[in-house]
Order: C-alpha cells, then structure tokens, then sequence
C-alpha cells in the first residue's frame, strides 16, 4: 500500500477536492445519466466544511476526502473521494478502518449514501455497512457501532 496520511481540510483545499470529485463520479454519474459538470462540483462547494473533512494524501500529494458530518442520532461519511490512480490499493479500507475505530470508540452508528451500482457499495459492505433503503439512483446504508 502506498505511503497516505489523514490531514485536516482548510477552505483552500476546496476547489482541488472539487476537481477529484468531478473525476471520481463521472462514470457512475454518466452510467445513471445524472452527470451534470457544474452540479457535480456545486454539490461539494455546498456541502464541503472544513471542520469535518480530512484531506488523503498519497505520497504527499491530494489524493481526495473524506467527511464524517455529525448528526443527531449517527456520523454521516461523506465526501468520500479518492483519485482513481490510488484506488484499489487498500488506501480507501484504511482510511475508512480509522474512521469507524473513531466512531465505534464513541459508541455512534454510521450512515452514508452511495450511488446504485458504484464499486464503493462492495467497501463499505466489507467493513459492516447495511442497507437501510434505495431507490433508482441512491442506496443509503448504516453501520452499528462495534
């Protein structure tokens, strides 16, 4: 696995994250026929708060995001985007194994949602994520804490 570290996000990393995330979902946005190149952008913009993202780095250099928003009752993971060149090298399970350590030691559920047919679904699967529900575009799903 390559060398990644967690970061904490500033406003200045927004529009890099925006260019990632653009990246990242074209095709499954493409393959649903949702793909929009202002919205997919906008909806980051919009949603992007510093103060719950992490920035991955790879090798010292933007790899992409991750956010976990709090909630009433559960941490919403959002924002979860790495760059297509250092997926499928365990980078994303690790990252996502620190996360919900942090979440089962404080003993709160985990909710997301993910596009139908992404290969994310097969990730959070693994580390114990549930579907609660969908509908054409979007399967939303919960963890329990550990």
């Amino acid at each position: 696995m390559a060398d990644w570290e967690l970061r904490p996000a500033s406003p200045a990393d927004v529009e890099p994250l925006v260019e990632v995330r653009a990246a990242v979902m074209r095709p499954d946005l493409e393959r649903l026929g949702r793909y929009d190149a202002h919205r997919v952008r906008q909806r980051l913009r919009d949603g992007f708060v510093p103060a719950h993202t992490w920035v991955i780095e790879v090798a010292g250099e933007l790899a992409g995001c991750v956010a976990l928003r709090p909630a009433e009752d559960a941490r919403w993971l959002e924002h979860f985007l790495l760059a297509a060149e250092s997926q499928g090298g365990g980078i994303g399970g690790a990252v996502l194994d620190r996360l919900l350590q942090e979440c089962d030691r404080d003993g709160v559920r985990v909710r997301l949602n993910v596009l139908q047919g992404s290969a994310a679904r097969r990730l959070y699967e693994r580390h114990g994520f549930t579907v609660e529900s969908e509908d054409p575009v979007d399967v939303w799903m919960v963890r329990e804490p550990a």
